[in-house]
């Protein structure tokens, strides 16, 4: 027998599965069609339903049916098109008729894995606690002891280096009296060195963020150093960089990267005989905070045409780099073949340093460079480091905090004696919680020389909907509603090139205010607080026992 009822759509998932449920106001809503057209997951699609209506009407009302069909807006259920809570259908309604609601008791994660693949996402890792860097204070405060500064009146320099420091007893100098001169017969390598501000843009591609997203943050940091004096720069990121500015005077403000894809650098190669300035520095990135371990990807969906071109590459495929360079099984090789031959490749003028991720390993990777003249620093990219298409388990279970990595590699600088040779760059959550000064200042005082941001500046400077819920987080697949992390032409010409350079010049002239009100009492005006631990403390005794500071209740 057959059984009394059977389902159809029995293996059809429900709107309690997903993390977002569309609350959709039928009696607001004029069926205009925007929120369904700017749907960038198509979530959301116009759709009719019939009703079957009973009214009384007249002074001695009999009950009658209607029949009615309406339009209405309907929430898809299909695992790929899943609402990602990005809230664009709420910022095109006229009429407040649409809005995304939080799911609390979603069963998202047993049903992400279609087809066989590990759920791949853009976004951070699902932790929405409080990190560690915000669980620091600012406790040492000048009063009479010590030369307060007021933050208003002084002059700054917040400046730092980016380049291997000698040791004063390996300068090439020779003093005599008041006379410092170079001495020319003695001096075998000199590193270069270069002054920037001590808060960079981290690498994010070409590729991995749109066009005009990518235009406005390099006219951003070119106005913040040509009209500001703010000497803010930028990493590119792998794969390469427009023809165009490899060959114009604003590349000293950009630090190309070289990846284990060695995506776009036959056209970098090719550009050198046309530079007419040297970049800043090379970065070479053997791991990244967002998938340790793991390497980089960028999906078929945005490798269309001028992604193509950038990186001499097919049309619509995936560009998988390997976890590591291939050519390279040890930090001494590297150094050896990648780090010397980008040396040689600048005529030693430009500085060049490894990036790694976070990793218990980092303190080894230290050690090696630490006894090599040719590294110029080193990049540490901790845990909370994203918007790199990573598998969710990655971004999730994989990897290591900033603070106590970086601590520990500068207490073992400092027991070397070598804790002004090796800058040390420190990425990875910073400002997480919209805290960037604060941030930078504590990984300033935990030894970092420089601190590098990037899903911070993409908030600021062009309001990426993305958060620690899994809201939106859909950068890896090409379909960003804001045209951040999107090479569609349609979702791409939303966004204003010009008001992300604005708001990028805004960011960081504020941060730089702030970092003014933190260091000011400190005494701190000249020179950055580098490693200066005793400024800082937290009230959770394991964080200050684990970074060797001093517990406040």
């Amino acid at each position: 027998m057959e059984p009394a009822c059977r389902l159809d759509n029995n293996h059809e998932l429900t709107l309690k599965e997903f993390p977002y449920i569309i609350q959709w106001k039928q009696d607001r809503c004029k069926r205009c069609g925007r929120c369904t057209a700017v749907c960038p997951m198509f979530a959301i699609y116009p759709s009719v339903i019939a009703q079957r209506v009973v009214q009384s009407v007249g002074p001695i009302p009999a009950p009658s049916t209607e029949r009615r069909v309406v339009t209405v807006i309907k929430q898809s259920t299909e695992i790929n098109n899943y609402c990602t809570g990005c809230a664009t259908c709420s910022l095109v309604c006229p009429n407040e008729a649409i809005a995304p609601e939080f799911n609390p008791h979603h069963k998202f994660l047993f049903y992400k894995n279609t087809g066989g693949s590990p759920h791949t996402r853009g976004g951070r890792r699902n932790d929405p606690s409080i990190s560690t860097l915000d669980k620091l204070k600012f406790t040492r405060i000048s009063m009479l002891t010590d030369p307060a500064l007021d933050a208003g009146r002084h002059e700054f320099r917040i400046r730092t280096y980016l380049g291997r420091i000698l040791p004063p007893d390996e300068l090439p100098v020779r003093v005599e009296g008041d006379n410092i001169t170079l001495d020319t017969q003695s001096a075998t390598f000199i590193p270069p060195v270069r002054e920037i501000y001590p808060v960079m843009i981290g690498s994010m591609s070409v590729g991995a963020l749109s066009p005009t997203m990518w235009e406005g943050l390099a006219m951003g940091i070119t106005y913040l150093n040509e009209v500001d004096g703010m000497p803010v720069v930028m990493c590119s990121g792998e794969g390469g960089m427009p023809l165009r500015l490899l060959k114009s005077r604003f590349i000293k403000y950009f630090i190309p990267q070289i990846a284990s894809g060695y995506f776009g650098w036959d056209e970098i190669i090719r550009a050198l005989p046309d530079m007419v300035d040297d970049p800043c520095a090379i970065e070479i990135k053997y791991g990244q905070g967002a998938k340790p371990g793991d390497g980089g990807l960028l999906m078929a969906h945005k490798v269309l045409k001028l992604i193509s071109e950038i990186r001499g590459v097919p049309q619509g495929v995936d560009l998988p780099s390997p976890p590591t360079h291939q050519t390279k099984y040890s930090i001494e090789e590297a150094v050896a073949k990648m780090i010397q031959s980008m040396y040689l490749a600048w005529g030693f003028r430009v500085p060049v340093y490894p990036k790694i991720s976070g990793t218990r390993t980092a303190k080894a990777v230290l050690n090696n460079l630490v006894r090599n003249p040719y590294a110029a620093a080193l990049s540490i990219d901790g845990e909370d480091g994203g918007t790199g298409a990573a598998y969710n388990v990655s971004m999730d279970k994989m990897g290591h905090p900033i603070a106590s990595n970086l601590r520990e590699c500068y207490l073992d600088l400092v027991a070397q004696g070598k804790q002004n040779e090796l800058p040390l760059i420190a990425a990875g959550g910073v400002g997480k919680q919209g805290n960037l000064a604060a941030n930078v200042a504590a990984l300033i005082m935990l030894g970092a020389s420089a601190v590098s941001i990037g899903k911070y500046i993409m908030q600021a400077a062009a309001g990426c909907f993305g958060d620690e819920n899994n809201r939106c987080n859909v950068c890896n697949i090409g379909r960003c509603p804001r045209g951040i992390t999107t090479q569609d032409p349609k979702l791409y010409r939303r966004l204003d090139p010009d008001k992300v350079a604005e708001r990028v010049v805004e960011v960081f002239k504020a941060l730089d205010v702030e970092l003014k009100k933190i260091f000011a009492p400190m005494g701190r005006s000249t020179e950055l607080p580098i490693g200066m631990s005793d400024g800082i403390s937290s009230g959770d005794p394991a964080i200050s026992e684990r970074l060797d500071i001093s517990y406040v209740c």
